[in-house]
């Protein structure tokens, strides 16, 4: 999930830039923790910061995923034709590397950590995206706005037409439904349209990240700036947006009605709207047109993947305008150490939760993931300065199965 560094180094280009980036993705690692250990997401003192964490995690990580492609082609010579390579060699790593993520997230959601596994997600996403890397800026640019809207209408539309109206979706793939016909047609399904996070609502933060990195030279600190300005105003205009339409507006009282009507498992809880998405995740429900208006956590509505990706787009112009700075680098190192093992990061915390820690919901817990984390990042880089395992066990692992072709 990481990226090589610039081969045509300016004036103000230099490891603060990938600092930053890693420090985001850090900082989205945390979030993750957060929402898997950490206590229930309570808008009440330090229980905002899991309100923050809720949904934006797995979107933060998905729109890195296309900056980081977009950095890996700007390292290969700046435009898709310089950076393409042999074709056989390209896509002979990328089908390993999708592989092997693959294989990883069905390995993790056999064991049942208790979350929802994205890794095999991921290894659709980079397939999906490939396709894309290859288009010209202005036309990316225009293709990522229009999936914004494209994607979560899809997702509305086609759920009817699978049996998904009202409820079923937000499932992870699983080995033993590769057993069968019928199992591998679910299991595209779910990687497609129904599933947790599905191609249809989360591919475009891949685009997104993919355009703002094409559009966007970090190693200029006006460009960051500029990074950090769009973002607050799309997150402000995103969850506006939704706010203005569910209050002012009268939303939320017209999807309590048809809560009471499609969806009356739901309609007893606290929070029924919430209620309804939490079964849902990354598939929009499709018993009103106006699920499409929400910004709830993974709604992935039009209006909360323009407000997700809005931090997004804000936390890597910030972070990286800190780390033109040598005081920004080394407060961000520790963070931007735990994000450039981010996938190692991963399959260990899985791996925890499904033993030792399983159902583990606490101030506590977090505390410990994220303590014990980040020091065993910020510990293992300083133990393996001088090598490629610097960038982690499975990174490196990664890279070499796929012989060094495609970042890792």
């Amino acid at each position: 999930m990481r990226v090589a560094g610039v081969s045509r180094p300016r004036r103000n280009a230099g490891p603060g830039r990938l600092t930053g980036v890693d420090a985001v993705r850090g900082l989205a690692v945390l979030g993750m923790f957060a929402v898997h250990v950490g206590p229930g997401p309570r808008p009440e003192g330090a229980g905002y910061l899991v309100v923050a964490a809720d949904g934006r995690a797995p979107a933060l990580f998905t729109l890195l995923a296309g900056f980081s492609l977009a950095l890996a082609q700007r390292s290969g010579g700046g435009t898709p034709a310089e950076a393409s390579g042999s074709w056989t060699q390209r896509h002979r790593a990328l089908m390993i590397r999708c592989a092997v993520l693959a294989l990883l997230g069905l390995a993790l959601a056999a064991l049942w950590p208790g979350i929802l596994v994205i890794l095999t997600f991921f290894a659709v996403y980079f397939l999906a995206a490939e396709p894309f890397t290859r288009l010209t800026t202005p036309v990316l640019t225009a293709v990522a706005g229009a999936s914004v809207v494209a994607g979560p209408l899809l997702s509305y539309l086609l759920g009817p037409v699978f049996g998904y109206a009202a409820s079923g979706r937000g499932a992870v793939p699983e080995p033993s439904a590769l057993t069968s016909w019928d199992g591998l047609g679910r299991t595209l399904l779910e990687l497609l349209l129904t599933g947790a996070y599905p191609l249809a609502t989360y591919f475009p933060y891949v685009l997104v990240g993919l355009a703002l990195g094409r559009l966007c030279d970090l190693r200029e600190r006006r460009s960051a700036a500029r990074m950090a300005l769009w973002g607050t105003a799309a997150a402000v205009g995103g969850y506006g947006a939704a706010w203005l339409w569910a209050h002012p507006l009268g939303g939320r009282e017209r999807l309590l009605s048809v809560i009471a009507e499609r969806h009356p498992e739901a309609a007893a809880a606290a929070d029924p709207v919430g209620a309804v998405l939490g079964g849902q995740y990354g598939a929009i429900p499709s018993t009103s047109w106006e699920w499409l208006l929400v910004a709830d956590p993974y709604s992935q509505t039009p209006l909360e993947t323009i407000g997700n990706a809005g931090v997004g787009c804000a936390l890597i112009g910030l972070f990286v305008l800190a780390a033109h700075r040598r005081a920004g680098v080394l407060v961000l190192g520790p963070l931007a150490a735990l994000g450039a093992m981010a996938l190692s990061a991963y399959v260990a915390h899985a791996l925890v939760l499904a033993g030792p820690a399983h159902g583990a919901a606490s101030w506590t817990a977090l505390a410990g993931f994220a303590g014990v984390s980040v020091a065993a990042a910020w510990g293992w880089q300083r133990i393996w300065a001088d090598s490629p395992l610097r960038r982690g066990p499975l990174e490196h692992a990664l890279r070499l199965a796929s012989r060094g072709r495609t970042p890792a």
